[in-house]
């Protein structure tokens, strides 16, 4: 296998045999949903412990995983709900906290995703991978949207998409979510439409 799926074949086994539920975001599950890029770590969002709770979490995953990070991993996990570890290959991987409320149906939506023969993980399903990519919303995350819409347009759950991002909304300093995924939907559809208008053209 590659690094990146020997990494995230590490951390699937590790997840499974501690019995704590998962799905792969970020770049691994953009290469599944979208339009493949370049990604150098494995990012995974599981179930999350409540806040206090989460000291024991970090413990567990130092037990088996070294720290890559330059803070202390429990103030950072208390902090921002995330930790950063390394793979016995090397390869980053950042274990996410999920959002308490909406975590129960992002893992319920998690789809298998064979790396090579034998060896499966958990993928979020392509409308998480774009309600997670709105709300963090660099550059790269709206490219990352753009793509997922351009692949799984007739196939996205549109409505789940919406209601979840209009919750975060809610949430946010700065309400930008659904306006993000709109943009990007409109876009889409603009780009589909001139793609059929320009191959009726060249038939005729």
């Amino acid at each position: 296998m590659i690094p990146l799926h020997e990494a995230a074949w590490e951390i699937h086994q590790f997840l499974t045999e501690q019995k704590i539920p998962y799905a792969i975001i970020g770049g691994l599950a953009v290469q599944h949903w979208g339009v493949p890029r370049f990604t150098a770590d494995v990012d995974v969002e599981v179930l999350a412990p409540l806040v206090e709770g989460s000291a024991s979490y970090v413990q567990l995953f130092l037990g088996r995983f070294a720290s890559r990070d330059g803070i202390d991993p429990f103030l950072r996990a208390r902090r921002d709900r995330v930790v950063l570890l390394s793979a016995s290959n090397g390869r980053g991987v950042d274990i996410s906290f999920g959002v308490p409320g909406y975590q129960d149906e992002f893992l319920r939506r998690a789809v298998k995703c064979t790396l090579v023969r034998g060896k499966t993980v958990w993928v979020c399903s392509a409308e998480d991978l774009i309600i997670h990519k709105c709300v963090a919303r660099r550059e790269k995350d709206l490219r990352d949207v753009e793509g997922v819409i351009a692949r799984q347009r007739e196939m996205l759950a549109v409505m789940y998409v919406r209601e979840w991002l209009k919750r975060f909304d809610e949430l946010l300093p700065e309400p930008h979510a659904v306006e993000d995924f709109e943009r990007a939907w409109r876009a889409e559809k603009r780009a589909a439409r001139e793609a059929r208008q320009a191959y009726r053209t060249k038939r005729n």
